[in-house]
Order: C-alpha cells, then sequence, then structure tokens
C-alpha cells in the first residue's frame, strides 16, 4: 500500500480527511469508517468527499488545500498518473496519505501476470442502478450552478435558464433518476463559458417562463431576504430582457425550451424525459 505518513506533531484531537477518488467515493469511505471506529472517543472527525476527480489541475488544487488545512488525504483513484502525482506531494511536501488502491492491484497483477482494466468504479457494476444513482446526485452536486464548466461535456442533460426557473430542484430531482445533470444560470453581462457551445444540441434544454411569472418568485425571494422595495433582480423590465437573452441563446443552441411556468418539477422532468426517448 502507498503510505506516506510524516513524523508531526499532534496539534489537535479532531481528524481532517480528504476523500479523492475518480468514481464515488464509497470504497474510501467504508474503510475509514472502520478505522475510525477504533477511536470512539475521537471528537468530530470531518470528512471532505471530492469525487470524480480525474484531471491533474482538480487533484492539485485538492491536495493543495489540503496541505493548507493539515487533512489526511485518503485516495482510491486508477490512474497511475494520479497517484504518482499524489505519492510526490506526500514525499515533498509531508502530506498524510494513504492509497486504499494501487498497491492491491499491483500485487494481483504480478501474481497473475493479468493486465487491470483501470476503470473507475468498476466495484459498483454488482449494483449498477443504485450507485449510477448515487454517482448521478453527487455528479450533480459537483456541477451546479456553473461552478465546474468542464461538466458540460460529461453530462447527460445540461441544464439553461435565468434565476427561478428551478434548475438545481430539476437537476437534483433527474439525478435521482440517474441522468448526470448540470446546470447554468444565465446572465446576459456574464460571458458563457467556450465549453457551452460544444455539448451535442439533443442534451441542452432551455428553462423559460413568464416576465410577470418570475416577478413574482423573485418578489417573493426578496421578501424573504428583508426587502420591500423593487430592486433589479425583480424588476420586471430587467427581467423582460434577460428572458429575451435566454431565448435567443436557445435559438442558437438548439436548444429544446420548456416552460416551467405553474409546472411541478416533476411534470417538467418527465417533458424532458418524453423528448429524450424520441
Amino acid at each position: 500500500m502507498s503510505l506516506y505518513t510524516p513524523k508531526f506533531q499532534k496539534t489537535h484531537q479532531a481528524a481532517r480527511i480528504f476523500v479523492i477518488s475518480d468514481s464515488v467515493g464509497e470504497t474510501a469511505n467504508r474503510l475509514i469508517q472502520a478505522a475510525l471506529a477504533q477511536y470512539p472517543n475521537l471528537s468530530s472527525p470531518e470528512i471532505k468527499n471530492f469525487p470524480f476527480i480525474d484531471n491533474e489541475t482538480d487533484l492539485k488544487s485538492i491536495l493543495k488545500d489540503a496541505l493548507a488545512q493539515d487533512a489526511i488525504v485518503v485516495s482510491t483513484l486508477v490512474s497511475p498518473e494520479l497517484n504518482r502525482i499524489i505519492k510526490a506531494t506526500a514525499q515533498h511536501e509531508q502530506l498524510r496519505h494513504i492509497d486504499f488502491l494501487s498497491q492491491m492491484i499491483h500485487l494481483i497483477q504480478d501474481q497473475t501476470g493479468i493486465e487491470p482494466i483501470l476503470k473507475s468504479g468498476a466495484l459498483h457494476a454488482l449494483d449498477e442502478d443504485y450507485f449510477d444513482r448515487v454517482a448521478a446526485i453527487e455528479f450533480a452536486v459537483k456541477y451546479d450552478d456553473g461552478k465546474n464548466p468542464q461538466g458540460f461535456l460529461k453530462s447527460d442533460i445540461v441544464l439553461l435558464g435565468i434565476s427561478r426557473t428551478s434548475k438545481t430542484p430539476l437537476s437534483m430531482y433527474l439525478a435521482n433518476k440517474s441522468y448526470k445533470v448540470s446546470n447554468l444560470p444565465l446572465i446576459p453581462e456574464v460571458t458563457l463559458p467556450p465549453s457551452i457551445y460544444k455539448v451535442p444540441a439533443e442534451k441542452i434544454v432551455g428553462l423559460t417562463a413568464s416576465p410577470n411569472y418570475i416577478m413574482k418568485i423573485r418578489a417573493e425571494r426578496v421578501k424573504l431576504m428583508g426587502v420591500t422595495t423593487t430592486t433589479s433582480y425583480n424588476d420586471l423590465e430587467r427581467i423582460k430582457k434577460e428572458l429575451s437573452y435566454a431565448e435567443e441563446l436557445y435559438a442558437q443552441l438548439g436548444a429544446m425550451v420548456v416552460s416551467v411556468e405553474n409546472k411541478s418539477i416533476e411534470e417538467v422532468a418527465q417533458i424532458i424525459e418524453q423528448n429524450r426517448q424520441n
């Protein structure tokens, strides 16, 4: 097992653990819980999960945070290159790290002479439906609200829409049906990520509603924040401008356009699914 444990002086009691996986990360979490069970008096262990890590940029950013927070890094990655990056960081930067997967893979290969398939999440093939759903939910959280443009090209469905068109709840509902969904809020003044133009048109769904409908929802939102006057957020003319921008973009991208007005999340999801089947 690739394990590097520098000799640190103990500075705090709470355990801080980063779990890095190219799939859901359940394998690592089970082993961590087994280890933590040996410390019944340990106060508030903090576990941060980083699923679907498949590139050097994301990995190095996580390792930088782990070093800054003095965290233990637990990894289950099948990529030899990503494993080399973690191992080098552990050795050169005194990062606490344990690799739960690589050495066992190498030992089996040495004994049998069979090359591993190096496929992420291969264990979960035994219960594909359940784990597909878990993976889709993790995916939806990671790529919600345009946080990471890399998700668009990996998605089954990409939802676009101005604020208050139900992008996030719809993403989560579809994720529970095992669709990998990302979403992007549309703001006329904000430049779109280039990757959105590379997504196949049949995967893009543009969400819309009437200006008055959006205005009423936003007004309620503003009221909850303690603001009683009209702001640019719930101004009708501003909303019309946003909707016009969105409609032009949908036409440009060849997106399927779905109105969310007076529809439940379930109804909108059904429309999207029916369109995918046609």
